[in-house]
């Protein structure tokens, strides 16, 4: 039977980063920049939706 890889265990041992330092790794190791442009907006409308189903919802109307 063989022994597992070293670099498995190392891995395993290591702290597990968040989904935003997982992104920022991915578009600057793959250099996907366009990708960054697409998930502002997307965070941007999804706070809207958030947002206008509070109180908030008055406000963000008259914006527009």
């Amino acid at each position: 039977m063989s022994k597992p890889d070293p670099s498995f265990e190392e891995a395993s041992q290591q702290p597990q980063k968040g989904v935003i330092a997982e992104f920022w790794d991915f578009v600057i190791h793959n250099k996907k920049w366009w990708l960054t442009p697409i998930i502002i907006v997307l965070l941007l409308v999804s706070a809207l939706v958030v947002l206008g189903g509070s109180g908030a919802a008055p406000f963000i109307y008259s914006l527009f």
